[in-house]
Parts: structure tokens; sequence; C-alpha cells
């Protein structure tokens, strides 16, 4: 499961962030995500009604990558993967969570900011590591830190834009962890899902400029449309 997860978060490069307050609003906000494009979706643990909604979100869409996020223990990461969830990310870099994510080979992506904790991250078998915050470090911070790391996979987490996402993936991020300039609280409290789906089409516009018609077309999938009841 952990190749073809991260196979499939690199060639979409976009993971949409779902962090809200209460748990009404996921089911809307991923059916916008899905219909603007976005194939890889991270519910945060801090979001009540989390692993319901992991579960929920699995049966309904299954063609797209369901993940968990803020993963700060083991126990959570446990509680996550028995949900249904094919990827973890964490803010941090803990041991014990990427030890039981790599016993239930599922991709745990956790977050670091120096050189000396993506080593880390490395040397305890992580795949790609989340570059969090780059906000204030920008796309620079992550050509300078594969330099020396070449082998090191990034997920650039924290900021990121519609200005600012073609310049995180020309400076080499394997993909992009997008939250509230894409899944706004204010607007999933509105019900402006349309919003939503419009900013996600853009966000995929963008990547689509980085890759091939063949990449593209291998995206876009059947068409399928989740149905929630």
């Amino acid at each position: 499961m952990t190749t073809n997860t991260l196979e499939e978060i690199r060639r979409t490069k976009l993971v949409a962030i779902i962090r809200s307050h209460s748990s009404e609003g996921i089911e809307n906000t991923v059916r916008s995500l899905y219909k603007g494009g976005i194939r890889a979706v991270e519910i945060t643990m801090n979001t009540p009604g989390a692993l319901n909604g992991i579960e929920k979100v699995k049966e309904q869409y299954p063609d797209l990558l369901i993940g968990a996020g803020t993963v700060l223990d083991a126990e959570t990461a446990r509680l996550a993967i028995l949900s249904g969830a094919s990827f973890l990310l964490a803010p941090t870099l803990n041991k014990r969570t990427i030890e039981t994510a790599n016993r239930y080979n599922v991709p745990m992506i956790p977050g670091v900011l120096t050189p000396t904790e993506a080593l880390a991250a490395y040397e305890y078998g992580v795949k790609m590591v989340k570059i969090f915050p780059i906000s204030h470090l920008g796309p620079k911070y992550l050509s300078d830190l594969k330099g020396p790391m070449p082998f090191i996979e990034t997920m650039a987490v924290g900021g990121i834009s519609l200005d600012n996402a073609g310049d995180y993936v020309k400076a080499g991020a394997s993909a992009l962890g997008i939250g509230s300039t894409l899944v706004n609280d204010k607007l999933v409290q509105q019900g402006d899902f349309t919003e939503i789906e419009k900013r996600a089409a853009r966000f995929v516009e963008i990547i689509n400029e980085f890759q091939s018609p063949t990449e593209i077309q291998e995206k876009s999938g059947d068409g399928y449309e989740g149905n929630f009841n």
C-alpha cells in the first residue's frame, strides 16, 4: 500500500487539508473537492468525528485517497489506520508513530523543518516528509534542503496558495498540502461549496501546467462521483 499510495500522491501532487471545528460539512466539502479534481484528502484528527468521516468518505469515494492528519502519537495512528486511512500526516516527528505506520504498511508523512529532522525521518523509514511550516521560508528552502539530500521527498505545507503553488513544484516539492486557501472554514460554515470546488479546480489547473498530457489524462479518472446518503 505504501508504494502505490505515495505514487498517487506524487502524481496528483495535491492533498486538500480538511480541518474544522465540527463534523458538519465534511461530506459536502469532500464532494466539492472531488468535483474540482482533487484526488487526495486529509481529514485532521482534531476535527470532531474525524474517524467516522474517514470511514464514510472511504466507503463513498473508493478512488479517493483519504488520509488522517495531525496524527501525533502511535495510538492515534492505529485508530486512523483501522478506520481506513490510506496515509498519515503530522506536524511533528515521532518515531513510535512512524513505527506503527510502518507495521501496517501505511505511509507516514511526518512534519520536519531542519535538515537533521528530515534525515532522522528518512532513517526511521519515512519515504516523504512534510516541510512545515514552509510559509516563512519559501520555495528556495526546499531546493536548498534537497541540494545535499536529493533522496528526501518533500511535501510543502503551510501558506500554499494559488499564487505560489507553482513555485513550490518548481523548487522540487513532490506534493503540496493545502489548507485554508482551499478549504476555508468560513466557506464551509456559509455553505459555499461551489467556491471550494472552483478553488480546487484552479489548483489542479496549476499542477497540470507541470505535467504531460498523458499524466493529465490518467489523473482525470473515469468521472466517478460519490453518493452520500
